[in-house]
């Protein structure tokens, strides 16, 4: 049953993460083809904002060491944007080779993760990336800059609020189109999203820059989500069947998924574009080829029914 709620937005573009950020933490290595056909299958079901792949060094996110391949077997999809993660220049280089347009960055608002996702400091890590935002900008590439561990650090604990608020603010500065705003261990909750939204605007951030990206860690994905939609954030990261998690940070557990996402996104009367019937077969044919079930509550209520 549609009940529509009050305060919340018509629409919502869901920043699909499954291939790329899903499929990173896996223990064995997804064939190049089977990735191929899970962003074939994504798009079929109506996502039209799919990140493919990562173009860091194969040494440290094996998992997605065939991006060369990969993103030339994707790239024409029509009428779906590509995002790529790229970690410096030489990451930005092999992406524009391959024609990607739309770039992400990621950068951390603790310098204990800095130090363990990218050896190096907050400020160092800024401006690492500041000659990739430039040069992608000079292509006309849209550029995303993920921001992790925005409410808790498994090292640092809780997350001042000014902290989050003055990386962000060097992210725009620098050219970011959009940021990403990651709860990478799932540990917000949703005052304290409304609390850290807040505080962006306040400093002059506006809401519409602004994309969630929550994790399920603690059973809390969904609620912020709420919370954060009440807001106004009308971009929220999700993963197909709710793969993923965060390979330097071992508390982090699966993404929200797509399809509790899209339940709750339809049971309120917002617009997403997405198919949850076809989006569901998909989790479940992508669950098959990783042996085992989806953990998205919706996958296993809705494919339960379908047997």
């Amino acid at each position: 049953m549609v009940v529509p709620a009050p305060g919340l937005p018509a629409r919502v573009r869901i920043h699909e993460v499954g291939a790329r950020d899903g499929l990173q933490n896996e223990k064995s290595t997804v064939p190049t083809e089977v990735k191929a056909e899970f962003v074939r299958r994504l798009a079929d079901a109506g996502l039209t904002t799919i990140e493919a792949t990562s173009f860091v060094h194969p040494k440290w996110v094996p998992q997605l060491a065939d991006a060369e391949q990969l993103f030339p077997l994707v790239r024409d999809l029509p009428g779906v944007e590509l995002p790529v993660l790229v970690p410096n220049e030489r990451g930005l280089d092999r992406a524009l080779a391959l024609g990607a347009r739309r770039i992400a960055v990621f950068a951390s608002a603790t310098e204990a993760f800095a130090k363990a996702n990218l050896n190096r400091t907050v400020d160092d890590a800024l401006a690492m990336f500041e000659p990739v935002v430039t040069r992608a900008k000079a292509g006309d590439a849209h550029v995303r800059g993920y921001l992790s561990m925005c409410f808790g650090d498994p090292w640092e604990g809780p997350v001042p609020i000014h902290q989050v608020v003055h990386v962000c603010k060097s992210l725009l500065d620098m050219g970011c189109d959009e940021l990403s705003l990651g709860d990478t261990i799932g540990v917000a909750t949703p005052g304290h999203v409304l609390e850290l939204l807040a505080a962006l605007n306040e400093q002059g951030v506006p809401t519409d820059v602004l994309g969630v990206h929550f994790h399920d860690t603690y059973g809390q994905a969904l609620a912020n989500t709420l919370a954060a939609l009440q807001h106004g954030v009308t971009t929220v990261d999700a993963s197909a069947g709710g793969l993923g998690g965060c390979p330097y940070a071992k508390s982090a557990t699966g993404n929200l998924a797509t399809e509790d996402l899209v339940w709750m996104l339809q049971g309120l009367g917002i617009e997403s574009g997405v198919d949850l019937g076809r989006l569901t077969a998909t989790s479940v044919w992508m669950a098959e080829q990783l042996g085992r079930p989806s953990p998205s509550r919706t996958v296993r209520a809705l494919s339960h029914k379908d047997q």
